[in-house]
């Protein structure tokens, strides 16, 4: 069965750097773009990033670009997300997604706080 999970998420303070990590199985990964979604405490889920298939075309919400870059190993089958210079509103559970919005992992929380 379809299996994603996530990793790497921890408390930082402003301004510091983190990789969050999300490995898939049950499915052809390097066949399928993949998503990165957040929810802060008591909020919505917000879209983030999009990475397509061979790292072709990679897409990011207007208040992360610049600061967070994803990228795919499809040998590891595994999506990541570099995300620099947080911010406390970067504070969230950070999922990774499937193109078909179908799968979903666990999440992985990230908090910024000093």
């Amino acid at each position: 069965q379809v299996q994603l999970v996530e990793s790497g998420g921890r408390l930082v303070q402003p301004g510091e750097s983190l990789r969050l990590s999300c490995l898939a199985s049950g499915f052809d990964f390097s066949n399928g773009a993949m998503n990165w979604v957040r929810q802060a405490p008591g909020k919505g889920l917000e879209w983030v990033s999009y990475i397509d298939i061979g790292e072709e075309n990679s897409y990011y919400q207007n208040s992360v670009k610049g600061r967070f870059t994803v990228s795919r190993d499809d040998a590891k089958n595994t999506v990541y997300l570099q995300m620099g210079s947080l911010e406390r509103e970067d504070t969230a559970t950070y999922y990774c997604v499937t193109e078909s919005w179908d799968f979903w992992g666990n999440g992985t929380l990230v908090t910024v706080s000093a």
